[in-house]
């Protein structure tokens, strides 16, 4: 009978331990979150917090690295942006989609746009128009940008071509 308890016992705690290892997500503002990952998709990581059953979704940019307790496997996610002023609007990444801004905190509006008259191709009003709602976005400090409103007002007057870009968006920085 002792044998019978002692063997239930190991299997028991067994189980107990097996069951308290979660996997691990870093972000990088360097909260540690412990649960379990369910899936890695296209912008974000569906995961499901200890001892809790609803799903919860955060941005791949808000994400570091993820270390899976099973295999004890660590997944790259992605490398921090840090930008430190107006000169750094190059590395301000324009989010895709509404999605990947979870876990990301808004900051504020940002806005570019082109002069009211440029003789520019097309394209290149609408390539310096974001690029100065990059500028705006990092001089904020804030590493994303979700466009919000897109604009092109083209211009005919007195035989005068051309045309004004006008881009809103919203910067978001990590938490």
């Amino acid at each position: 009978m002792k044998k019978l308890i002692l063997i239930l016992t190991f299997i028991a705690g067994a189980f107990i331990s097996a069951n308290a290892q979660n996997d691990k997500i870093y972000k990088h503002s360097g909260e540690v979150v412990e649960g379990s990952v369910i899936r890695v998709a296209e912008y974000t990581v569906i995961f499901k917090y200890a001892n809790e059953d609803a799903e919860q979704t955060v941005s791949k940019y808000a994400v570091e690295k993820i270390v899976y307790s099973k295999s004890e496997r660590t997944e790259k996610i992605t490398d921090k942006i840090v930008v430190n002023g107006k000169d750094d609007w190059e590395k301000v990444v324009v989010l895709e989609d509404k999605s990947q801004i979870a876990g990301l905190v808004k900051s504020s509006d940002v806005r570019g746009k082109t002069s009211a008259i440029n003789f520019n191709t097309p394209d290149a009003g609408d390539r310096k128009a974001e690029k100065k709602l990059k500028e705006d976005a990092a001089k904020k400090g804030c590493p994303f940008v979700l466009i919000t409103d897109q604009t092109k007002i083209e211009y005919t007057e007195n035989n005068l071509g051309g045309d004004q870009n006008i881009k809103k968006g919203i910067a978001y920085k990590y938490m």
